[in-house]
Formats: C-alpha cells, structure tokens, sequence
C-alpha cells in the first residue's frame, strides 16, 4: 500500500481550500473598498481578483493555486455626479470604484461552495483512508 497516494486526494482538495480562501480574502477586500475614491495616488480603488493556476508537478501535483492577482480592467469605473464630495472634479463629477457589492456576494457565495465541496472531499478522503487501514490491520 502506498501511503503518499493514499494521501494525495488531500493535498489537492488541501491546495483548493488555500486558493479559495485567497480568493475570499480577496472578495472581502472588494467588498470593503467599495467606496474608496482615492488610493493615495488620485485614483480611485479597482476591483482585484485571484488567477488560478494548475500545480502540474512537485508535492502539490494535481492541485491548484493562486497564481496571481490581478486588478479588473475590463470593467469601467463608476462615474456620479457629486458636487460636494472631497474628490470631485471640476464639473462635479467623482469616479469610484469598478466594484458592485451585488456581485462581489455572488461571487462570495461561489467560492464559499466551492470551499464547502473541497472541504467534503477531504473529509470523504479520510474515511477511505480510515477505511483503508481498518482492513490492513
């Protein structure tokens, strides 16, 4: 019996919970930012999101992980019309952040059952194990 195969489906269902806390981490951050008009340098907040990648070789083989993060740039930054806000233009105008909550949640919600079915596997993964060295006693 190999013991390292036996344990495999735990390293990656292991890798799949990391990344998906990376991304919920990430999730709360958009969140939280919501309605930051300036980062310091005259701009307002963008919307960051995790790239997955595959792990094809090493102790994580047949995982996953962030492989970066990235800010959104396909979708356009919000432009309203606020006179008396502190980073107003000179018409009036403020531009804030590319982030809609609404989604922000669905997205939340995504990676939280995502996060819920890997945990399942890790959890079905130690019973077959237990199972397993049940019988090889």
């Amino acid at each position: 019996m190999d013991i390292n195969g036996m344990f495999q489906g735990l390293s990656v269902s292991a890798s799949a919970l990391r990344a998906e806390r990376a991304r919920m981490g990430l999730i709360a951050q958009n969140i939280s930012q919501a309605s930051v008009t300036d980062r310091g340098d005259g701009t307002p907040y963008r919307r960051k999101e995790a790239v997955f990648e595959s792990v094809l070789d090493g102790a994580l083989a047949g995982g996953v992980q962030v492989a970066e993060v990235v800010e959104d740039e396909m979708t356009p930054m919000v432009r309203q019309y606020r006179p008396g806000h502190a980073d107003a233009d000179a018409t009036g105008m403020v531009t804030l952040p590319n982030v809609n909550t609404a989604f922000e949640m669905v997205d939340l919600m995504q990676s939280a059952r995502a996060y819920e079915a890997n945990l399942e596997a890790m959890q079905m993964q130690m019973r077959m194990v237990e199972k397993a060295l049940e019988l090889g006693r």
